[in-house]
């Protein structure tokens, strides 16, 4: 996990998947405990109901790995492969009590994180002929924005900022709240200086008027044009000229992300890659 952003900490993921394991088992899998003999060895496999991408499988052997040591597991699959339905990702082995209680969990996570990046690398996909990247939001479900964030990446797409602390964004709100583009902009400058903090500033335009502002102001490290017409797009690609970067967001779909891309934007943030996905179906079967 070193190699990756910083949300993908080995500690953040235990605390993920202990407060998810705490969530579903509680007192006891009473269900398992009540049928199975407390050292009966099994094994079982994932087995592949769709096609797409299949993403968690890392995430799955940790879950295994932190509910019992002793299971083992062996893949056939990687993260980010294409896969089709009636293929095997992994297989696992170990005690059957500890297999039928962590499967849940593990297949909960898989599902949805292959949903997610299914989306992602087939949206990706759409504009690969361009500059453009894919990015997500804060549009996560609760609690479970890491693993949601991660399948972006396995999809082939990148984390915009990962929540409120890591970069400031001043949307729509911020700007009426301050009182104006420029208000906001210098608000932000000031408090930044006052406090000591490092941090990148991406401000939202409603149209072409605030886009001119936020470039004369030289405040912003970024620019978000949201629900732009595609003439407008194009406009305020010829506007910046490169001098920051370009986010488009606002009814990006599958239909019309490929103009959009088309414009000349450096990013597209789709909100939809975490909160409008389906998930992958994946299925644990015991091997008798």
């Amino acid at each position: 996990m070193s190699s990756g952003p910083l949300y993908l900490s080995k500690e953040k993921l235990d605390h993920f998947i202990a407060e998810a394991l705490a969530e579903d088992i509680g007192s006891g899998d009473f269900s398992s405990l009540s049928v199975v003999p407390k050292e009966a060895y099994s094994k079982a496999i994932l087995k592949i109901k769709d096609d797409g991408i299949i993403a968690g499988l890392q995430l799955a052997e940790m879950i295994f790995e932190r509910f019992d040591p002793g299971l083992r597991i062996r893949f056939f699959k990687k993260d980010g492969e294409k896969v089709k339905f009636g293929e095997v990702a992994f297989e696992v082995s170990g005690k059957a009590q500890s297999i039928l209680s962590s499967e849940r969990l593990v297949l909960n996570c898989m599902q949805r994180m292959s949903g997610v990046a299914t989306r992602t690398n087939r949206l990706q996909q759409i504009i690969s002929h361009t500059k453009a990247k894919l990015l997500d939001t804060r549009k996560t479900s609760p609690n479970s924005r890491i693993i949601e964030k991660w399948a972006v990446r396995i999809g082939g797409g990148q984390n915009h900022r990962y929540a409120l602390y890591d970069m400031i964004m001043l949307k729509d709100n911020h700007v009426d709240f301050a009182g104006g583009i420029k208000n906001a902009l210098e608000a932000t400058k000031e408090y930044l200086r006052i406090n000591n903090l490092d941090l990148k500033i991406e401000i939202e335009t409603r149209n072409i008027d605030e886009l001119k502002q936020v470039l004369d102001s030289g405040l912003a490290d970024s620019i978000m044009v949201d629900n732009f017409s595609l003439e407008n797009t194009r406009l305020a690609v010829e506007l910046v000229a490169g001098t920051v970067p370009l986010e488009a967001s606002g009814n990006v779909t599958e239909s019309t992300i490929k103009a959009i891309a088309e414009t000349g934007v450096d990013y597209i943030s789709v909100g939809a890659l975490t909160h409008s996905y389906r998930c992958l179906d994946l299925s644990l079967k015991a091997v008798v």
